[in-house]
């Protein structure tokens, strides 16, 4: 058994750049108040064990399992924080409610033709669906994936205005 400094000085980091990224989140709009609080309370939970392993001669273990816990503490919010800093993602995003409720204000209002609407909803649930498959589990979404949306939205955005 040794005492492990390094480890300490490590968590103690870590821990401060969590709640530095938790604050600059929350004044960015990256996080709403809800999940600094969800984060805040993570960490909340972890900080006994790291009192616990302070200052006392134990396992390098268990500092490992300390550290894994920030780690993924730490991931999870860049990984919140990254996709709001992407300006493209949420633009398309965006798109996809207003579209859809140019379908449903074309069928209502009965301007737009039962075939065509049938058509358009089909688009639009493809993209949809295309796109949460592209962003499924955090994975941040490439260039080119975004552009394709983008492009599909655009057309059907075209061929719907000729509705209108």
């Amino acid at each position: 058994m040794h005492i492990w400094s390094d480890h300490e000085r490590s968590a103690e980091s870590k821990m401060a750049a969590i709640e530095k990224n938790t604050g600059d989140g929350l004044i960015t709009g990256a996080l709403t108040p809800d999940q600094v609080q969800i984060f805040l309370t993570t960490l909340k939970e972890i900080r006994p064990d790291y009192e616990e392993l302070r200052n006392k001669v134990i396992y390098q273990e268990r500092w490992n399992s300390l550290h894994v816990r920030l780690d993924v503490l730490g991931n999870e919010i860049n990984r919140t924080v990254e996709p709001t800093t992407r300006i493209e993602t949420p633009m398309n995003m965006d798109r996809i409610p207003t579209l859809q409720r140019d379908i449903d204000d074309g069928r209502i209002s009965g301007g737009l033709p039962v075939r065509e609407e049938q058509e358009f909803q089909a688009r639009l649930d493809s993209i949809r669906r295309d796109y949460l498959m592209m962003s499924e589990g955090g994975r941040p979404i490439s260039c080119e994936e975004r552009v394709d949306v983008s492009l599909r939205l655009d057309s059907l955005a075209r061929e719907m205005k000729k509705y209108r």
